[in-house]
């Protein structure tokens, strides 16, 4: 953390504006080509040895007999390392740069990209041969990358139904609600995001915690869903809201009635749902 400190704000000096964020670690980045990295703006040779050390840093594992054997790495960055997002958008920006140069996708193809972690998506009018060759020879050639070919492929967003999914959100062109031809891009959760939503309510509500108070769970349910909601917040995302709002008051309704204490039964004459209300529940 001491060395993170002290070089992070040199290299976010050169970040580019179209990369955000970070994951814990990268498993494929070269050593070799990663302390060339460093070296461009790091001449102090006590503190790239130390960050080769932890590069090489032994990995123990056991076989399917229950020996440990142990290895050092030759690629990746250390798992869990809080130096290890830096290394790898350190790597990565340099990838950036090529894009951005002269001879790079944003002058001959009007190309844009937007990048988090190891994740990207890459914008332009026309998408041909030449400009997924090109990320193809640059990732995997130049700096020895894996790219996912499950995860990568091209979409041309005027084709009807089309989307992109990306950090959580669905990108589409929808029709206007209203009727006529006229098509709006429509922002919303995916519905891997909404699926995390409900699998996340269902841990909170698990028969398990049948012994947390009403009161108590509720509370706990509008924090999550506070946090959840101020990430998706942009774009169209009522639709979403209205069903992951519906989720969890089943989920709740199953946990009152799970539960014995009369006091977790509505009154007579009331429902449910003004139940939930009158405990504090927010919907999105």
């Amino acid at each position: 953390m001491a060395v993170l400190l002290v070089i992070e704000p040199i290299f976010e000096a050169d970040f580019l504006d179209c990369s955000f964020g970070f994951r814990p670690y990268f498993d494929t980045i070269p050593h070799d080509q990663l302390m060339k990295c460093l070296q461009m703006r790091i001449t102090d040779r006590q503190v790239l040895k130390l960050i080769r050390m932890w590069l090489q840093t032994p990995v123990i594992e056991r076989d399917a007999q229950g020996r440990e054997k142990g290895s050092r790495p030759k690629q990746g960055t250390p798992q869990g390392g809080v130096i290890s997002p830096l290394l790898a958008n350190v790597y990565l920006h340099w990838f950036e740069k090529a894009f951005h140069a002269p001879d790079g996708p944003a002058n001959w193809a009007k190309a844009e990209i937007v990048r988090y972690a190891d994740d990207f998506v890459i914008l332009a009018r026309y998408q041909g041969e030449r400009l997924t060759s090109w990320v193809e020879n640059q990732l995997e050639g130049r700096f020895k990358l894996t790219i996912n070919r499950e995860k990568t492929h091209v979409v041309d967003l005027k084709e009807p139904r089309a989307s992109v999914d990306f950090l959580g959100f669905t990108f589409r062109y929808d029709c206007d609600l209203h009727g006529g031809s006229h098509r709006y891009l429509n922002i919303f959760p995916s519905k891997k995001a909404q699926a995390r939503a409900r699998d996340k309510i269902r841990g909170i509500t698990s028969s398990r915690r049948c012994f947390v108070p009403a009161s108590e769970m509720v509370g706990e349910v509008n924090s999550w869903l506070r946090s959840w909601a101020n990430y998706f917040r942009h774009g169209y995302p009522r639709m979403a809201f209205r069903s992951v709002n519906r989720f969890t008051r089943e989920r709740l309704v199953r946990h009152l009635k799970r539960r014995s204490q009369r006091p977790s039964r509505p009154r007579k004459g009331t429902t449910y749902y003004a139940h939930l209300q009158a405990l504090g529940l927010r919907n999105l």
